[in-house]
């Protein structure tokens, strides 16, 4: 039998690290996040309730991982995301070098 493809879940950030956010099954139910995760979330953050469905994407995370490390390990840790290059990195055209 497959895992059921919708769930509920709290969403919480921290002010430590911008852009981390961490899933939970229930609001205010941190027993299954390890203390190793927890220590990045000294103070979390309730920004929303959701439920997540298969045919309901997220706009930066594969909803179905979501699902499966919620059902599966009781949290889901969303990391920041990767920094763009540095202005320093992107290339001018000649035209703009006067």
């Amino acid at each position: 039998m497959s895992k059921k493809q919708e769930i509920s879940c709290a969403i919480y950030k921290t002010k430590k690290r911008d852009g981390l956010y961490l899933y939970v099954k229930e609001q205010d139910d941190f027993e299954d996040v390890p203390p190793e995760v927890m220590k990045q979330f000294p103070e979390p953050e309730h920004v929303f309730d959701l439920e997540l469905s298969a045919d309901r994407p997220l706009a930066r995370e594969d909803v179905l991982k979501v699902i499966n490390n919620l059902q599966k390990d009781g949290f889901h840790l969303q990391m920041p995301p990767k920094l763009e290059a540095p202005i320093s990195d992107i290339t001018m055209p000649d035209s703009l070098h006067g």
